[in-house]
């Protein structure tokens, strides 16, 4: 199984720069969306399923065009959990799950710690989303939870580390919390099999970023323990260009 997973900052913007065209070329099974800034009734869905995937689920956020994660199948899945259950997490639209026999996949975005009560907000929904998955993991041991995590975890994955240790995204909780999370029994797919540095899935539109690789490495597929020597290949794909984000896919050998 081939999962993608893609923060792609407007699905709509990125539909009109080719991204479906792009999307089949990699032959993915199931693909996670973030940041789609859309509801489903505003997104040419016929155009999703003539690239391949007739499944399609949406979990948007109560503020249009803000958040919002969707997940595009190849098969029907047995299950779709829309959302964690839990009201201060499920307004933005962040969390949806798709399970099929051998293993169940969720959509994440995590949000971001721009300002100070934002900053709360993610602090909380990372205590929350521990607290959930803790319990989630006892009914599905075999979890892969792709996304957009807005946390650098270690300085190999930050293009400076030391001008952004005050910056939300790379905070000592921030970076404590991820490696907890990855404690607690999941796998950084790509660190996994990859040690190389410079390797990032972010970059800011400002200062010709993208250009000269000053990147943020904040988007992971995590795969829980059980599954971990079935982990095949994970790897990166800069060379998507449709959003400020790029995708990043894992193999799994089910």
């Amino acid at each position: 199984m081939k999962i993608l997973s893609y923060n792609v900052n407007g699905i709509r913007a990125a539909m009109r720069k080719e991204m479906l065209a792009w999307l089949q070329t990699t032959q993915a099974d199931v693909v996670c969306i973030q940041e789609t800034k859309a509801n489903k009734n505003q997104v040419e869905v016929a155009e999703i399923e003539a690239a391949g995937y007739p499944y399609h689920y949406w979990f948007s956020a109560q503020k249009k065009g803000y958040s919002g994660v969707a997940i595009f199948c190849k098969q029907k899945p047995n299950h779709v959990e829309y959302g964690t259950g839990i009201e201060s997490m499920d307004f933005e639209g962040r969390n949806i799950r798709v399970d099929f026999d051998d293993v169940s996949v969720m959509s994440l975005y995590l949000p971001s710690g721009t300002n100070s009560a934002r900053l709360d907000h993610k602090l909380e929904y990372m205590d929350l989303f521990q607290e959930y998955i803790n319990t989630l993991k006892q009914e599905i041991p075999n979890l892969v939870i792709c996304g957009d995590y807005n946390i650098c975890h270690e300085a190999i994955d930050i293009h400076n580390p030391v001008a952004n240790k005050n910056t939300s995204g790379f905070l000592p909780a921030e970076r404590k919390w991820i490696g907890d999370f990855m404690d607690s029994g999941f796998i950084d797919s790509f660190r996994y099999l990859n040690k190389e540095p410079d390797n990032y899935t972010w970059w800011s539109y400002r200062a010709n970023s993208r250009a000269n690789n000053k990147g943020w490495r904040i988007d992971y597929n995590m795969v829980a323990t059980p599954l971990q020597e079935k982990i095949k290949r994970s790897v990166i794909l800069p060379a998507a260009v449709h959003s400020d984000h790029c995708p990043h896919m894992v193999e799994l050998s089910l």
